[in-house]
């Protein structure tokens, strides 16, 4: 199974009740269905996949599922702390047609899972009984669990663990690890401000919070350097860069949300105990995003 290109983690669409938007979810895929996205990550971070419950992701996959276009790949967020509910999650997504999961790296107990044994164990667990392929999820600077890639090259010879989307924005573990990893394993990276020079070391897509309100952008990205119109990635990175910023490390999803709003999406209100940005916040975003369109 080839991963290749962009694929956002697309965020959840909740009502001002705090309840799943079904019509906004609908509405945000048929019009992503329109771009050249590679495919969707459903229940990923940026979906705010800890505020749900697991009823609600299944209702998020079905619903997912039926909305989007027939050639885009979906992909599942399905990792949590034991690996018990993480087969459960990835097997009940594997029956709605999901092609693959991607499990992040558990990390509550961190004295006992930042050992490189104990994830070796966590993630051959789940690959040894799920029904899809696994994708590891790294995202060191809100887990605390940054999996090395000497782990990861142990990880990529498991028959069922194919890819990495690391999301550290660590250059040099990207290098390092593709170099590392057995043939065929491929690394995605989901870093926006880092996009262009991850595919210029070797990267195959990514998996990006920014690709739910700027699609375009994203996707030209990928295409100038699958092209080798290197000039052209480097101007659209530029073009990109304090956006993808404000919307990832500075406001989060709350940020992308409202982004999401000025390009014609729906970002809407994120769940609490996260909130909705003030004035200065907003207009920030709004003058960055002024040149980029969804």
């Amino acid at each position: 199974m080839k991963l290749e290109g962009i694929f956002p983690p697309i965020t959840t669409p909740f009502q001002y009740d705090g309840s799943l938007y079904k019509a906004k979810v609908f509405h945000n895929v048929e019009k992503w269905n329109k771009t050249s996205l590679a495919g969707y990550v459903v229940c990923g971070s940026t979906g705010e996949s800890v505020m749900l419950t697991s009823e609600e992701k299944l209702e998020l996959w079905g619903w997912v599922a039926q909305a989007a276009a027939p050639e885009k790949l979906l992909l599942a967020g399905t990792g949590v702390e034991s690996v018990r509910e993480t087969v459960w999650l990835t097997n009940k997504a594997a029956d709605m047609g999901y092609k693959a999961a991607m499990v992040r790296t558990p990390h509550y107990y961190k004295n006992l899972l930042n050992r490189h044994e104990a994830q070796l164990t966590y993630f051959r667990a789940v690959a040894d009984q799920a029904r899809i392929p696994v994708m590891i999820y790294n995202w060191p600077q809100t887990t605390g669990i940054d999996i090395s890639p000497e782990a990861v090259a142990c990880l990529s010879e498991h028959p069922n663990i194919i890819a990495i989307k690391e999301s550290s924005g660590n250059l040099e573990k990207v290098t390092q690890m593709i170099g590392m990893v057995k043939k065929g394993f491929q690394v995605l990276v989901g870093s926006a401000p880092t996009l262009w020079l991850s595919f210029m070391v070797g990267a195959v897509g990514a998996v990006l919070a920014f690709a739910n309100a700027a699609p375009y952008a994203s996707i030209t990205i990928w295409e100038a350097c699958r092209t080798r119109e290197y000039e052209a990635a480097q101007d659209w990175q530029n073009r990109i860069l304090r956006a993808a910023q404000l919307v990832t490390t500075k406001y989060g999803v709350p940020g992308l949300k409202h982004a999401m709003d000025l390009n014609g999406y729906y970002g809407g209100p994120p769940r609490l105990p996260l909130t909705v940005l003030g004035p200065e916040a907003r207009k920030e975003i709004e003058e960055a995003f002024r040149e980029i369109k969804g």
